[in-house]
């Protein structure tokens, strides 16, 4: 039976990131910080503690992100007073975390929606936004399968593969990217072993990676982010699969910092690195990857192992929350709208929709 407070969770699984209440006063995050130690929903009535979720890391992964912030609209509507508020409400909440394209991508397609809708007729507002914002959950979910379907066509029988951070169901609406990859070729009958790279600082492979494959029964290992390139060059490792936060025009992909990494010791050890992400996490707007805000978070989350301090004092640490990967170097994307090989700007626009129209998440 799941524990998510929710009788029926739009995740399809026994956990999920982000689910809306049937009477849509209240938004479920499971925080993430917790895991794997405790599963605990922390219900959400406010747009303030919105924010706090998102930027605090109780909720991650872009998708589930833009999952949050698309639910988090319908608590602004709950709560504002007056148009110019539920307007300063979405502001704060697109502006919670900086690189995850999904943020801001879900909170303008809110906006947009409310915009043809009136404030005053209260209950139809909450109830029209509620119903986007499902509709937003439940895309996300369909366009994961869709995309593991397709990059599963990539993963051999009996194939070793590595990832990094926590592209699942924790990231996502439900399934996941990378990990609905591997679940994809798991159920289509291949036999699998997956190493996970504990990614740190905040660790997402070894906590959340790992207690989704075993949940699931898939054959995990957890090794150091060092550890990868002895296994390349063991001849260990098969292929690499990894999600983004975000995709720019030309195909440079921003993802949790040491993504990079992973993609150099695939071209150097000859290895396909793919990388899995719906559509709505390409930005077009955006040329390339050195025109990314790359968040820089707090020193303490690399100098501090909870409240204890193993960086001598006095001592400064750098902590980009993200790097970008070259195209170049991603052997194909997989999203709902197909598979895109060689990952350049002209295969991107060609599954681009119509000018003017907007990606389904």
């Amino acid at each position: 039976m799941s524990d998510i407070p929710h009788p029926a969770p739009l995740s399809g699984t026994s956990y999920s990131a982000a689910e809306l209440s049937l009477d849509n006063s209240t938004l479920w995050l499971l925080d993430q910080r917790l895991l794997p130690n405790e599963e605990r929903y922390v219900a959400v009535r406010d747009v303030d503690t919105v924010v706090t979720g998102i930027r605090d890391m109780w909720v991650r992964g872009a998708p589930a992100i833009g999952i949050a912030a698309a639910y988090g609209c319908v608590i602004a509507a709950q709560q504002a007073k007056r148009v110019e508020d539920f307007q300063a409400m979405l502001d704060a909440i697109a502006q919670a975390r900086p690189t995850a394209v999904n943020l801001r991508w879900a909170v303008e397609q809110m906006r947009a929606i409310a915009a043809g809708l009136s404030l005053a007729e209260r209950g139809g507002f909450v109830e029209h936004l509620a119903g986007a914002a499902r509709q937003i959950h439940l895309d996300d979910v369909l366009a994961n399968r869709t995309m593991g379907k397709l990059g599963a066509a990539f993963v051999s029988d009996g194939a070793t593969v590595l990832t990094h951070c926590n592209a699942g169901a924790l990231a996502t609406g439900g399934y996941g990217t990378a990990l609905g990859v591997i679940r994809a070729a798991r159920e289509s009958g291949k036999r699998l072993r997956v190493y996970a790279d504990e990614t740190r600082p905040w660790l997402q492979g070894a906590r959340l990676t790992a207690w989704e494959l075993k949940r699931d029964g898939i054959d995990v290992t957890v090794i150091c982010d060092g550890a990868a390139a002895s296994l390349f060059g063991a001849g260990h490792i098969d292929l690499a699969v990894v999600g983004a936060d975000r995709i720019t025009r030309n195909g440079d992909v921003a993802n949790k910092i040491g993504t990079y990494g992973v993609a150099c010791l695939c071209q150097v050890h000859e290895r396909p690195f793919y990388v899995a992400a719906p559509f709505s996490t390409v930005d077009l707007t955006t040329p390339n990857g050195a025109s990314i805000v790359i968040e820089e978070r707090p020193e303490a989350e690399v100098t501090h192992w909870g409240q204890i301090r193993h960086v001598p004092a006095g001592v400064p640490a750098r902590n980009p929350s993200f790097d970008v990967t070259p195209a170049r170097l991603i052997s194909a994307l997989f999203t709902e709208r197909g598979v895109i090989s060689p990952v350049d700007s002209t295969h991107l626009q060609g599954l681009a929709p119509s000018a003017g129209a907007t990606a389904a998440l």
